[in-house]
């Protein structure tokens, strides 16, 4: 079984959780990859049984990698999703940040994680995504998003208006700061700070979450995934931000975008005795007494 791994910098402090996943992984006789980049930030302060493989681009991890574990908070998580691509290779996120939706495994538990994959005993989540369709290159080859597509303002100012068409009916004009389309998995994210719904992973569902939007009636609305999105915007300004993720492109106020679901899903390792339910009751502290 080979292991790539996939991190960007972390505190000093944390080096002691790291050296313990490469020691449990070498007592399991695991195949170790790691990003080069990744590689460079670790080699000094790991100690490594043998040297390690690195690799550099998707083609490579995909033809080395059986699993891949993402060390650090959730934004790493989906930075890894960039290498993993349509590729299916299960990942696995450890937390070294704080809330750690997509990263649910706690630096406490590495020892019996990595003893329960070995032993077969977890199941594979599906996501799905969601895909930048047009324009075609705005994101290149990596048009695509496990959380959401936003589109902002790219300067403080006025307000934006977003047309919005789901199916090639107008579902909104949304006179707002910007927009949300999320994901189930989305969900827990950004359209959540914005009073969006929370959805189960596996609903076959997008959500359509104003930013601060002017209309106090106007609520998010949840579509079925099968459904192609278009944008439309106007305002004051010439130009406007769109996010994937945690990538950014500038586009021109007359550009129109189409958003479906993508061809793919990423592979998320999940323990057999964890689940969805848990996971927000423990991250968003449901039914526990808070008070002084």
């Amino acid at each position: 079984m080979k292991i790539a791994l996939f991190g960007r910098t972390f505190a000093d402090g944390l080096f002691f959780h790291f050296q313990q996943l490469i020691e449990i992984l070498e007592q399991h006789h695991a195949g170790i990859i790691l990003h080069r980049p990744f590689y460079e930030f670790v080699k000094g302060k790991t100690t490594f049984a043998s040297e390690p493989e690195v690799f550099e681009t998707h083609k490579e991890l995909r033809a080395k990698a059986g699993f891949m574990f993402s060390i650090g908070g959730d934004g790493t998580m989906l930075e890894a999703i960039t290498l993993i691509r349509d590729s299916g290779i299960p990942l696995m996120g450890i937390n070294l940040g704080r809330m750690g939706f997509l990263s649910s495994i706690p630096k406490e538990e590495i020892r019996q994680t990595i003893t329960a994959l070995v032993n077969g005993d977890y199941s594979l989540d599906k996501r799905s995504l969601l895909c930048v369709e047009s324009p075609a290159q705005l994101f290149g080859e990596m048009n695509y998003a496990l959380n959401e597509l936003t589109v902002n303002k790219k300067d403080t100012g006025s307000m934006i208006l977003v047309h919005v068409y789901v199916d090639g009916i107008l579902l909104n004009s949304y006179w707002a700061d910007g927009l949300i389309i999320a994901t189930p998995t989305g969900s827990t994210a950004y359209s959540l700070s914005c009073n969006g719904p929370i959805i189960t992973p596996d609903s076959e569902n997008f959500v359509i979450t104003p930013i601060a939007t002017h209309n106090l009636t106007v609520r998010p609305v949840v579509i079925p995934d099968k459904s192609v999105i278009r944008l439309k915007i106007e305002g004051r300004m010439s130009q406007y931000l769109i996010g994937l993720d945690s990538r950014y492109a500038v586009i021109d106020a007359e550009t129109e975008i189409i958003v479906r679901k993508a061809a793919f899903n990423i592979n998320l390792v999940q323990r057999h005795d964890d689940n969805f339910f848990n996971t927000i009751r423990q991250k968003l502290m449901w039914g526990r007494d808070v008070r002084i």
